[in-house]
């Protein structure tokens, strides 16, 4: 995508605002909600128990309630993901990001990691509720990326995203690419982790992303205004 065709409003309806503390307060959830609703971000990315919360606090406006599953590691059972999934989006969740089985993935045992994706994102599609696999690259061959977003592709989920922003790697150009030129126009791709920047921001973006996830919109916004100001 050409950056330069960006206003801040737009841009801003490109992020996830992002707050997945495990420590997170009520202070800290509602600071989250109004800045979303204040500079129009496309969501609140938080964990499934503040669903409720944020839904309560966005109410009448755009902004969706995102809830991350599996998450951060991906290690529950099938069954686990599906009942967290559906009992977030009747919580009232507007999207689900959620943690592929990377144990699977190491395994070579894609017919698993296609039923997994394919199972969570019908429930999410019952509830009209777009749908992201989170890959976690920095744990994964160029091969393996490759592989998942091609089941992706398959599957017609609605997004791939690179990471959870809790390993120890986040988002690259490289990898954005990749997933991007796999999927084709079949998926979205969702860039995550580090992106804390309207430089890193903005890269990922010219490399195919067309959702953010940041907790630093607010920064990047602040420097996407002085870099046109210049």
């Amino acid at each position: 995508m050409n950056t330069e065709a960006l206003t801040e409003k737009t841009l801003a309806a490109m992020f996830d605002h992002t707050q997945l503390a495990p420590d997170a307060t009520e202070e800290m959830m509602k600071k989250l909600c109004d800045e979303a609703r204040e500079i129009g971000t496309a969501m609140v990315a938080i964990n499934p128990y503040w669903v409720p919360f944020c839904k309560e606090q966005l109410k009448g406006t755009d902004v969706h309630v995102g809830a991350a599953i599996g998450f951060p590691l991906g290690q529950n059972t099938l069954a686990t993901k599906l009942f967290e999934t559906r009992d977030s989006l009747e919580e009232g969740a507007d999207e689900i990001d959620y943690m592929i089985n990377q144990s699977k993935v190491k395994a070579g045992d894609w017919d698993y990691i296609e039923k997994e994706m394919r199972e969570i994102t019908e429930i999410s599609h019952e509830f009209n509720a777009p749908c992201k696999v989170i890959f976690e690259n920095c744990n994964l061959t160029k091969d393996e990326i490759r592989k998942i977003a091609e089941i992706a592709k398959k599957v017609c989920i609605d997004y791939v995203k690179t990471s959870t922003g809790k390993g120890k790697g986040g988002a690259t150009v490289e990898d954005v690419k990749l997933m991007k030129d796999t999927v084709g126009d079949t998926c979205k791709v969702k860039a995550a982790g580090g992106i804390r920047d309207w430089e890193t921001c903005r890269a990922m973006i010219e490399a195919g992303a067309e959702r953010i996830g940041t907790s630093a919109s607010l920064k990047i916004l602040e420097e996407f205004r002085r870099s046109r100001e210049q």
